[in-house]
């Protein structure tokens, strides 16, 4: 269906209703939840998850995942993933084994897979999923219209849950289970509670009824393992020698202590360090939602079991992190002195980020800490490290995290970022920085790109779950200076002169907060000077996330619309076509889209009937007759290329009697790329193969324009999700004959849009035909940079004289 409309004047469809959660699973289901493992009046060690098959045939299971959610989920709140791995037969359970406790007796029988998730043993949501990226959900809908959801289990009090309620009588003694393997899709009515009863790997059956007394399997006695210093466990790569042993004697000082979260630990150093500087001699000892009882400064033993943990589970490509779990400390004395920290600075970290090895695990090798800083950094994991005053290259997030280099000179932008120039410099400088001091003590520091985060930070070396990459858990935190980094505003058009501009809002819909929209209107007036044409990315429905079929956006574009109007600009005009309902990705529910936002006072748009979410553009006519067929159309929308992606959106403007055709994009995003720091180098860009095809797809469309004029004046631009040195954006220009990407006609230290991970980075494009040749381009840095922002994305505005 095509909108088309102006404020409060817009042409409504008919939609459809969404059906929720898919219907009740006949085979594979999620059979028991037990998150009380190792707490208080425990039997079991661990917390664990069961699968069961009532089918009559086996399943394959890789590439599926259980998925963990805490029961009061704030829109922040996210999903933790242990991977799947080998087959369930028919009739039979599969048992995960997920995060230990301090307490416990017994361990589980052996397990299929192992995890590391740390459930609540009250409440909480557990998803089987067909897929092994973390959902995005955090609402009962939203996870209902998640069609990777295979089974869901919510418990307790938990938010998120399948029917009338949640599974209730969960305990740190008790497991949810189903009495039968039946399926109602109504998790109050399919799940009691009692003992817990975890079936054990290649079990043919298990019992279909929780037994009325617990196990009776004699506790166990405490691990004796063996004798192994911290550096004897860590291993000089980054896989422990000893990963799956239990171990004692080692020996250290607590270095640093997270008490919140349900990633509790702590840090131990041995202050005898071994000659070996791959070794490193720290180590985190994880405790999970139990509180550790020791402090920093105190002198300990350690027993217990060590483990390679993959943050993000080892399908994500993430580094391993050597831990102790189920570990028990003896406190020999308290008050000692730390370890002396290692400084990390511009010396002592290499300029090489990681080994060169042509593909594959770079995790069994040898680390060369004097060579790559990835490599320095796995040796110092655990370690006591220090920072000196660092310029932020990556804003505080609402996670309050913030990133800084200790390479000042490293690939500078002229506002003080790292510039990301290509994937063989992912800039070894930079580090993420967190803090382990309570809020309630010392705030988190909010700092801009190009503020100093001065004085002394210093805190154990850590790998972060979240971000893929080594993070200061600062146990001291500096304080910032700013570096007076102002919202920048784009030169005046002259009149003769379409300006034309880009600007990804940030799943925009009707229920963000009124401050949202009256920012992004001051954003387009006064930092765009009202463009005469906008192109907007990720305008999402009338209902925003919430999936009910709904696929219009007039509401959300005439709220908008009138915060411009407000903010003193031009009542603007708006041509979109509504998405098939869950058929563009984004956020579920949101069905989100591109959309023209133009001045009729200085602009006309050619409507042409026909265009709507299934039917492709095409163009006819030549030279100056050349057209569209359709306007506003799609490009190739029933193509594979855009499967669960946004559909170009092309749209013929004229402006002082020249035609113009405009193309509005949103290329299909990264996710499931493996990070930069990850273990596999170099990492697998996965999600290139969908770009670039769309690429192709987009660049055959404006070579169709070009032969029929070879004057058309055509303007692509938007969201590509990509570098402009990237194959897509190569694909995208015909390597620069059919379009020039104007953001490599920037001062090389301005060639950024977007800042992720502390690298300053080109998301965002503009483009256009060789006939425009005099143009003034212009990236318009209002967000990416600042702490405060509206969307994650800078605009970017181009003036051209047709």
């Amino acid at each position: 269906m095509v909108t088309i409309g102006i404020a409060g004047a817009v042409v409504l469809a008919a939609v459809g209703v969404h059906t929720a959660f898919a219907t009740p699973s006949a085979d594979v289901m999620v059979s028991e939840v037990y998150g009380g493992g190792g707490n208080s009046g425990a039997t079991y060690t661990n917390d664990f998850i069961e699968l069961a098959n009532s089918g009559s045939a086996p399943l394959d299971l890789s590439g599926y995942s259980v998925q963990y959610l805490p029961g009061a989920p704030t829109p922040t709140s996210k999903w933790q993933v242990t991977p799947l791995t080998g087959s369930l037969g028919a009739g039979a359970r599969y048992l995960v084994q997920e995060a230990a406790g301090t307490g416990g007796t017994t361990a589980l029988p052996s397990p299929n897979v192992v995890g590391a998730i740390n459930m609540s043993g009250t409440t909480g949501t557990v998803a089987l999923v067909h897929g092994t990226d973390p959902l995005t959900c955090v609402t009962k809908a939203d996870c209902a219209a998640d069609g990777t959801i295979r089974d869901l289990v919510g418990y307790g009090t938990a938010a998120v849950f399948e029917g009338n309620g949640p599974a209730a009588g969960a305990s740190n003694t008790d497991s949810v289970a189903r009495p039968t393997l039946t399926d109602t899709d109504d998790n109050a009515a399919d799940f009691t509670a009692g003992a817990p009863t975890p079936g054990a790997a290649g079990d043919g059956g298990g019992p279909t009824t929780p037994p009325t007394t617990p196990p009776t399997t004699p506790p166990t006695s405490p691990p004796t393992g063996v004798e192994a210093k911290i550096h004897d466990i860590q291993g000089d790569t980054r896989l422990s020698p000893l990963a799956g042993k239990a171990v004692t004697g080692a020996t250290g000082i607590v270095i640093g202590v997270r008490s919140f979260g349900s990633s509790q630990g702590y840090w131990v150093q041995d202050p005898r360090p071994d000659a070996n500087p791959r070794t490193s001699e720290g180590i985190f000892v994880f405790t999970g939602s139990v509180t550790p009882t020791v402090a920093v400064g105190d002198s300990v033993s350690l027993a217990g079991t060590v483990s390679d943990y993959y943050p993000g589970g080892a399908s994500a490509g993430g580094q391993p992190v050597t831990e102790l779990t189920k570990a028990t400390a003896t406190v020999v004395s308290h008050g000692n002195a730390l370890p002396a920290p290692v400084v990390l600075d511009k010396k002592s970290v290499p300029d090489a980020f990681v080994p060169a090895v042509g593909g594959g695990t770079i995790e069994n090798l040898p680390l060369r800490p004097a060579e790559y800083a990835l490599d320095l950094f796995a040796s110092l994991e655990g370690m006591n490290v220090q920072i000196g005053d660092s310029r932020v290259v990556g804003a505080t997030d609402p996670y309050s995290e913030l990133w800084v280099t200790v390479k000042a000179d490293q690939n500078k932008t002229k506002r003080g970022g790292t510039l990301y120039t290509g994937y063989d410099q992912p800039n070894s400088g930079r580090l993420m920085v967190q803090s382990l001091i309570p809020t309630a003590t010392q705030a988190f520091p909010v700092a801009n790109v190009g503020d100093t985060l001065r004085g002394t930070t210093a805190g154990p070396l850590d790998y972060n779950q979240y971000a893929g990459t080594f993070a200061v858990q600062a146990r001291t935190i500096g304080t910032v200076k700013s570096g007076g980094l102002k919202p920048e505003v784009t030169d005046k058009a002259k009149s003769d002169q379409a300006t034309i501009a880009t600007y990804n809002v940030e799943n925009l819909a009707p229920g963000n907060p009124q401050s949202k929209f009256d920012a992004l209107a001051k954003g387009l007036v006064t930092s765009l000077r009202s463009p005469d044409i906008v192109a907007l990315e990720e305008i999402q429905d009338n209902n925003g996330a919430t999936d009910d079929g709904t696929v219009a956006a007039d509401k959300t574009l005439t709220k908008l619309t009138d915060a411009i109007k407000a903010a003193g600009g031009p009542s603007y005009q708006w041509r979109s076509i509504d998405p098939v309902n869950d058929k563009d990705g984004g956020e579920p529910g949101g069905n989100i889209r591109s959309v023209f936002l133009f001045n009729a006072d200085r602009v006309s748009f050619v409507d042409r009937p026909g265009g709507d979410s299934t039917t492709a553009v095409g163009v006819t006519g030549t030279g100056s007759k050349t057209a569209l067929t359709v306007s506003p159309g799609r490009i190739a929308p029933n193509d594979p290329a855009w499967n669960s992606s946004r559909k170009p959106l092309v749209g013929e403007f004229t402006f002082r009697g020249e035609k113009l055709f405009v193309i509005a994009n949103h290329f299909n995003s990264k996710g499931g790329d493996q990070g930069i720091d990850s273990r596999f180098q170099p990492p697998v860009r996965s999600s290139e193969v969908q770009r670039n095809r769309q690429a192709i797809l987009e660049h055959d469309f404006v070579q169709q324009l070009e032969k029929a004029d070879r004057n058309a004046n055509v303007v692509v631009l938007g969201d590509l999700n990509d570098y402009q040195f990237s194959p897509a954006a190569q694909a995208l220009t015909g390597n620069g004959t059919v379009l020039t990407d104007l953001v490599n006609t920037l001062p090389k230290a301005e060639r950024y849009s977007y800042v992720y991970e502390g690298n300053s980075q080109v998301l965002d494009h503009i483009l256009v035909s060789p006939s425009l040749k005099h143009v003034d381009y212009d990236v318009v840095h209002i967000n990416s940079e600042f702490a405060n922002q509206t969307s994650d994305h800078d605009p970017q505005v181009v003036k051209i004289k047709p």
